[in-house]
């Protein structure tokens, strides 16, 4: 029976982590899953049986980073799982990699491929760990060690921008500029360094993930009045969106899945 398990970050690095996943499961029978844009990057590690990812038709690196996408995943159990994550916050994770995070858009960049000693040693460490727990000890002395070098100063106005997307579905890039004191220009160099994605892509997926969030504590919203509350222009335009980023339908998605925000259920 598979097992899942949120836990929450030390208080050190809450600004920085949402929490930490870990999932195994020891079925034969090669399961399917399909995974949606969420908002926040992930660091990924594959202690048991890695996943294949049926679009690009090759397995997952064994440790990778997951940058910010702009449309649904396949993947395909090929074993045993045992899988740890990290989700850091949204604007959080160019702290610990120290580098522009548009680098990893749409891809699942593996550490190796960062060619950093310090990431090779924690791979190993997390491979080598008698259990998950110890995993999630490791990686967090990895992650306030990273913290401890060098300032960001632009994430309080990356925060305080996020802030108005969580709450104003229809927010607009000049007030969110105007937020954050700069110019429209600026804050797309900015979102593109520090969340991955330009911010009319990530106020995309950020809707996508209210409406999920709405669909599930609300089952049985009339679709129109969905639209609405997450600030779509019209319920064409929902559907068009949630086609694109789930391959679904709202009606579809509903028959197929349990609706769940992995964004707005964190927050």
């Amino acid at each position: 029976m598979p097992f899942f398990r949120i836990i929450q970050p030390d208080r050190l690095l809450a600004p920085y982590v949402r929490h930490y996943w870990i999932l195994q499961d020891e079925a034969c029978e090669s399961v399917s899953e399909r995974t949606l844009p969420t908002g926040c990057i992930q660091w990924v590690f594959h202690r048991g049986n890695r996943l294949l990812s049926l679009k690009e038709n090759r397995l997952q690196p064994t440790s990778f980073i997951c940058g910010q996408s702009r449309d649904f995943t396949d993947v395909l159990s090929t074993g045993s799982i045992d899988m740890i994550a990290v989700v850091f916050q949204p604007y959080a994770a160019g702290a610990v990699l120290k580098m522009p995070l548009h680098l990893f858009h749409g891809q699942n960049v593996s550490t190796e491929d960062l060619e950093d000693h310090e990431w090779a040693v924690l791979s190993q460490r997390i491979a080598d760990a008698s259990h998950s727990l110890a995993c999630i000890q490791w990686i967090e002395k990895f992650l306030i060690s990273r913290l401890a070098v060098g300032g960001e100063y632009n994430l309080p106005r990356v925060r305080a921008v996020l802030q108005q997307v969580n709450c104003l579905p229809d927010v607009s890039l000049a007030r969110l500029a105007d937020t954050a004191c700069v110019t429209p220009r600026q804050l797309n160099r900015i979102f593109m360094e520090y969340i991955g994605s330009s911010p009319k892509e990530f106020m995309r997926i950020v809707r996508l993930q209210r409406a999920l969030f709405l669909m599930q504590q609300t089952p049985g919203i009339p679709f129109a009045q969905l639209a609405y509350a997450c600030g779509f222009s019209d319920q064409s335009h929902m559907i068009r969106e949630f086609r694109q980023f789930s391959g679904y339908t709202p009606g579809e998605y509903l028959q197929v899945c349990a609706p769940y925000s992995d964004y707005f259920s964190f927050l």
